[in-house]
């Protein structure tokens, strides 16, 4: 019971600070014809995009330095239409997004939210897999190995887990298998993939 305690007030600790660590992450300020996004704490190579409801990408921007990143787009100018910003960080996602009715925008803080990404990490044979989910969205992870003298791979672990925040995996890797590891990463509609050589 102490331990399960424990885990809900680690849960809730993370949601706050992840609640509070969202709304600082951006600003938005819209003017007739403008809106100004300014995006805190981003590093160079993190990508800034724009999509519509059917994933198609309307504008994408490499991130140039780190620190602030503030930018003004004519969004008054896009059809009518639901449309979101996409920022794709290290290890998380944030989705800003808005909708365009009759030349004005408005954005919806309701659905902001943050994906963020599994991470992986090898110690000595041990695969080490994790991911926080803060509304516990399934997460489908396969596997496939690729010897060092073969082009071709197969699958060896197909595992899909639900209803859990935090998702912590090991797995040991065969000390005889050397090769390539393919880890594929499913959720929320989106697909992840790291590659080891072990």
């Amino acid at each position: 019971m102490k331990k399960r305690m424990n885990k809900i007030v680690v849960i809730l600790m993370m949601t706050i600070s992840v609640m509070s660590y969202a709304n600082n992450m951006f600003s938005v300020e819209t003017t007739k014809t403008n809106t100004m996004l300014t995006l805190n704490n981003v590093k160079k190579g993190h990508e800034l995009i724009i999509k519509d409801t059917n994933l198609l990408v309307l504008y994408r921007e490499s991130i140039q330095q780190n620190g602030t990143y503030k930018k003004g787009f004519d969004l008054t100018a896009l059809p009518d239409g639901d449309y979101f910003f996409e920022l794709d960080k290290d290890v998380e996602i944030l989705t800003i997004p808005f909708k365009v009715t009759s030349n004005t925008v408005l954005f919806d803080k309701e659905k902001e939210s943050i994906i963020y990404k599994p991470t992986v990490r090898v110690d000595d044979n041990h695969l080490f897999i994790s991911r926080l989910s803060l509304d516990a969205q399934p997460l489908k992870i396969s596997m496939f190995y690729r010897g060092s003298y073969n082009y071709n791979s197969s699958m060896i672990l197909s595992e899909e887990i639900e209803d859990t925040k935090i998702i912590e995996r090991i797995y040991e890797l065969s000390k005889e298998k050397k090769g390539e590891y393919i880890i594929v990463f499913e959720t929320q509609g989106r697909s992840f993939t790291e590659k080891i050589k072990f």
